[in-house]
């Protein structure tokens, strides 16, 4: 990633609208944004079982293809799992943690970065708070994203419900590692929303269920990455 380049992070989660052949179809609208915006930096999170397919099928590599969630445990008898080993073989270039739809004890997220790293992969680590914010920092994972729970899926956005949320989250958690991405989350549905979390001074944002329910998601996206990049 370039330095102080804008991020926009997109969690597929688990939507009707992003599994089997719309995954595809919505990666690749992400992919051509990505192409003729290049000042912006775009990670998409398909589903587990998406993610071959989605990453092999990408041409330009305008864009990074991440994990919604890995496991800690290495190859092996681990039914079940996903492991980092598994990610990179597909091509992946970095996964989620501590989603607060799959939350993990600290530490076993501190091992989980602290393998990432050995393995070649970026991690961009949620987090419920500011001071949970603080703590994974510390773990030094590529990212930080601050998510609200009780805004996600809502609509609401934390730049509008809780802008000091975001004004908090860059100050205190670029204290604890100045050279962290910080990314904010949690109701981000518009191109408006996403230029005011840019403008209160984070890296970026993490969003999900505005994109996978947009009928024109290459639009929405587009229009965000427009707002991104005026900032």
């Amino acid at each position: 990633m370039v330095k102080n380049m804008p991020v926009i992070v997109l969690n597929f989660k688990v939507y009707r609208e992003n599994t089997g052949a719309n995954a595809l179809r919505r990666a690749q609208a992400v992919e051509g944004v990505a192409e003729e915006n290049p000042e912006v930096e775009f990670v998409i999170c398909p589903p587990h079982a998406e993610l071959a397919a989605v990453s092999s099928a990408l041409k330009a590599r305008a864009l990074e293809v991440f994990a919604q969630h890995c496991d800690l445990n290495p190859p092996g008898a681990f039914t079940g799992t996903v492991t980092l080993e598994e990610l990179k073989a597909i091509g992946c270039s970095g996964t989620l943690l501590n989603h607060a739809e799959k939350k993990l004890p600290h530490p076993q997220v501190r091992e989980t970065i602290e393998r990432a790293g050995k393995v070649g992969l970026r991690v961009l680590a949620c987090a419920k708070d500011v001071e949970e914010g603080v703590t994974l920092a510390k773990m030094r994972p590529w990212a930080v994203a601050v998510e609200p729970p009780e805004l996600i899926a809502t609509g609401l956005s934390v730049s509008t419900a809780k802008p000091e949320v975001v004004k908090d989250a860059v100050e205190k958690i670029k204290h604890a590692n100045p050279g962290i991405v910080v990314l904010v989350g949690a109701g981000v549905s518009t191109a408006e929303d996403v230029g005011k979390c840019i403008e209160y001074g984070a890296d970026g944002v993490l969003l999900a269920s505005a994109f996978a329910k947009a009928k024109d998601p290459g639009r929405l996206v587009k229009e965000m990455a427009h707002a991104a990049a005026r900032k």
